[in-house]
């Protein structure tokens, strides 16, 4: 793949300007520069290898050469629903951080439907992983640049493991993961991939603040119905518990009901959800 290849890959796409690297850091923080520097809505940066990538909470995602996809979209607030993406958000992890995330992770999950195995569907695990057989394949990094209470753009950072090298050792790993050839059980065309994962997210972010987006990301949610650990992530206002994952509510947090029966609420940044191999009935 090259510039030119590349851009004749997604020139039936309504993207703003496409910058293709051979190797970056990190595409959200040349993403972020290009932003700052006045790139227009819907600009991509997409790079084969990523040797400083970063999950949330600043964990490791490293992108091996010709094994995975690296690349962040720029969003800008004039072309997003108005309603997510309030002033008061700022007052608590904001709706439009969550709302955002889902986006991307949504998109991923439609397009790996289209080439996994039924029986073997990805969703989505709450609140910016993509899994499938229990293990997770894809990341989603949103990070937002405000002017005082105003929105001034917001990089969708996507990873996903494609091929067998992209898929970390275990010892750097704090979930277990796998990669779409894996599952699939044969090569995919990753850059047929990248073209699906952005048609989807341009088809849903249209879609962002009606009641079928909230409706399909309710659908993809991974572990639904399941009891699960709570592992205290950067709030940590929320002890190590275990919970029942109910659903998503309409500003993005997830619902959950704890053994003693209570239901209670945890935002974007509160914990992490892990899976029980033998849960309590």
């Amino acid at each position: 793949m090259d510039q030119r290849e590349l851009d004749k890959l997604l020139a039936d796409l309504p993207l703003g300007s496409i910058r293709y690297f051979s190797q970056v850091g990190s595409t959200n923080d040349l993403a972020s520069r290009w932003a700052e520097a006045g790139a227009p809505d819907l600009s991509l940066v997409v790079a084969d290898e990523q040797i400083a990538g970063r999950g949330r909470a600043d964990r490791r995602w490293i992108t091996a050469p010709g094994a995975g996809l690296s690349f962040s979209l720029i969003l800008r607030p004039e072309n997003l629903p108005f309603e997510t993406l309030s002033g008061a958000d700022q007052g608590g992890p904001p709706s439009s951080l969550t709302r955002l995330t889902a986006l991307g992770a949504l998109a991923v999950c439609e397009t790996l439907n289209q080439v996994l195995p039924p029986m073997l569907p990805a969703q989505i695990k709450w609140p910016n992983d993509v899994i499938a057989t229990r293990r997770k394949l894809a990341g989603v990094l949103v990070e937002l640049n405000w002017l005082g209470d105003q929105l001034k753009y917001a990089v969708l950072g996507i990873g996903i493991n494609v091929a067998r090298p992209s898929v970390p050792p275990d010892s750097e790993l704090d979930f277990p993961a796998t990669c779409v050839e894996e599952v699939v059980g044969k090569p995919v065309d990753r850059w047929k991939l990248l073209h699906a994962v952005l048609s989807n997210l341009l088809f849903w972010r249209d879609r962002l603040s009606t009641e079928t987006f909230l409706q399909a990301w309710q659908g993809r949610l991974a572990f639904r119905g399941e009891w699960v650990q709570l592992i205290p992530d950067l709030a940590e206002t929320l002890p190590k518990q275990e919970a029942q994952v109910i659903g998503i509510n309409p500003d993005g947090s997830l619902r959950l009901r704890l053994r003693t029966g209570e239901t209670i609420v945890a935002r974007f940044g509160e914990v992490r959800l892990r899976q029980i191999d033998n849960p309590a009935k």
